[in-house]
């Protein structure tokens, strides 16, 4: 059981994260395409960086009895894939989440 803790703890937070983009309609809620397309592509991008510098030495799997030991790659563990998913969705529902914001702040001052 200890194996899928890491595990278990990314699918839930980005589990919180859906259920923030869904109640504001942030990124995929907002837009499923366009933002799919954008989580997609910042997902290869950061998977590409993670296999360039696995190419190049620098970066090597740690051991820890958390993770489950399934690996996509040498070096490269299916609990990455889903850290990097879960940045790249954090980082659109914050942006998100910064728009939706200032769009109420700028409302609200034009109702002054």
């Amino acid at each position: 059981m200890v194996a899928l803790a890491y595990l278990g703890a990314l699918v839930g937070v980005t589990a919180c994260m859906a259920l923030l983009d869904r109640r504001f309609r942030l990124v995929l809620w907002a837009d499923a395409r366009r933002g799919g397309l954008v989580l997609a592509v910042g997902v290869a991008f950061f998977l590409l960086w993670d296999v360039a510098a696995i190419a190049a030495g620098f970066y090597h799997r740690g051991d820890s009895e958390a993770m489950t030991g399934i690996m996509l790659a040498p070096e490269l563990p299916l609990e990455e894939l889903l850290f990097v998913t879960f940045l790249c969705y954090l980082t659109l529902v914050l942006h998100g989440l910064v728009r939706l914001a200032l769009r109420r702040r700028r409302r609200a001052e034009v109702r002054r």
